[in-house]
């Protein structure tokens, strides 16, 4: 086996060649641009090797590997992707303090030449970048998700000052008439000044949110008497706040859109679990990635950091343990997120989760147990490919 480390950067690349056989060092450290000319140098250097004695490994780390790793696959070379972590660890274990790009290429190499049972990378030979398009979304709508949030939670305060009674006059926030008030007047004081035919306008529009019981006689007497406090500086903040929401929700429509295509094109086995979505299924298949990079169940469980953290020494066995939270924060957040659903649309998830609470565990303990129940199920379903029934729960 012909071992090749590759330590990423920005605008070079260094790569090592050794003999995994007898540790030789084939090619001593050498630089590359990350540029067509580079990589084309790479695979001349490669090309004295038969491609099935090669292992090509490279930290999983940032998006400058992206190209690289892309251009390898293509070209059918097997990659392994490490933990930077791991890669870390290494160095100072072998005594290294300092970072330095031509013996890190060598460190890679000593890293992907373990004959360890749990081998420290995973070995990519597909080229799925299609994968790798549904993760940014995905990661992009729980990011904007967030930023939504914040900018709700902002739009409260700046309400509460200058007109607390408002969210009281409708039945749901943030619908169509609830959003163009607010960014016509942003203020009782405005509201009770303005004339009666502008505050109409805002209640003519149609869609959702665009019924209400509310008329514009009814929320111009509640602004007269309302005790919010005048203020020019809220009044810019409300505008200003409430276009942000608005372009952040149509930012989000349009990635629901996409990732919709992306989930009907999968038509991956999991969306056939009641409480699973569109949104919730993609983000899970593409932050596992390959499924066959993982032996068993309880790799996922572990990539999800939703593994139960065990401590136990010679005298001493901790009774109440939290969760590892290593691995993917998205996929653990998606999980946390659709668990509820999932268990109010299975019997047998409702029935285990009560047991759970039964036993003295908590709710949130409760909906872990529930969730490494559901990932046992989903490495079933996609390992062969079967359709989820209720079966497989019992």
């Amino acid at each position: 086996m012909i071992l090749v480390g590759i330590d990423i950067g920005k605008s070079q690349h260094t790569f090592s060649i050794i003999d995994k056989g007898t540790g030789e060092i084939l090619s001593n450290p050498s630089v590359f641009d990350n540029n067509q000319n580079g990589f084309l140098f790479l695979i001349k250097k490669l090309s004295i090797y038969d491609k099935s004695e090669l292992l090509i490994g490279m930290e999983d780390t940032g998006h400058y590997h992206f190209a690289l790793l892309k251009y390898l696959l293509d070209n059918r070379y097997t990659v392994a992707l490490i933990n930077p972590t791991t890669t870390d660890l290494t160095r100072k274990i072998q005594g290294g303090i300092t970072k330095n790009d031509p013996l890190d290429s060598i460190t890679i190499c000593d890293v992907i030449s373990s004959n360890q049972r749990k081998k420290p990378y995973r070995v990519t030979k597909v080229n799925r970048f299609d994968l790798y398009e549904q993760k940014q979304l995905t990661r992009h709508h729980h990011n904007l998700k967030e930023e939504l949030n914040i900018y709700k939670n902002r739009l409260q305060k700046c309400i509460d000052i200058v007109f607390p009674e408002f969210n009281s006059l409708f039945n749901s926030k943030y619908g169509i008439v609830y959003m163009n008030i607010l960014k016509t007047f942003a203020s009782a004081e405005s509201i009770a000044n303005a004339d009666i035919r502008s505050i109409r306008k805002c209640f003519e529009l149609k869609g959702r949110g665009g019924r209400i019981s509310l008329s514009a006689e009814q929320l111009k007497t509640a602004a007269k008497s309302s005790i919010g406090i005048p203020s020019a500086a809220e009044e810019i903040q409300i505008r200003h706040i409430v276009c942000q929401i608005e372009l952040l929700e149509e930012q989000l429509s349009e990635i629901d859109k996409r990732i919709e295509e992306f989930s009907v094109q999968n038509n991956s086995t999991i969306l056939s679990i009641p409480g699973i979505s569109h949104f919730s299924g993609t983000s899970i298949l593409a932050e596992l990635g390959d499924i066959y990079n993982y032996s068993k169940s309880s790799q996922i469980i572990k990539f999800a950091g939703v593994a139960p953290y065990h401590y136990q020494s010679s005298q001493f066995t901790a009774q109440h343990t939290a969760i590892t939270k290593k691995g993917s924060r998205y996929l653990r957040k998606t999980l946390y997120q659709i668990i509820v659903p999932v268990i109010f649309h299975n019997e047998v998830f409702h029935t285990y989760y009560n047991k759970k609470l039964a036993e003295g565990k908590g709710h949130r303990c409760a909906q872990g147990h529930c969730i490494r129940k559901l990932l046992r199920i989903i490495y079933h379903l996609l390992t062969t490919g079967q359709q989820f029934s209720p079966e497989l729960l019992v």
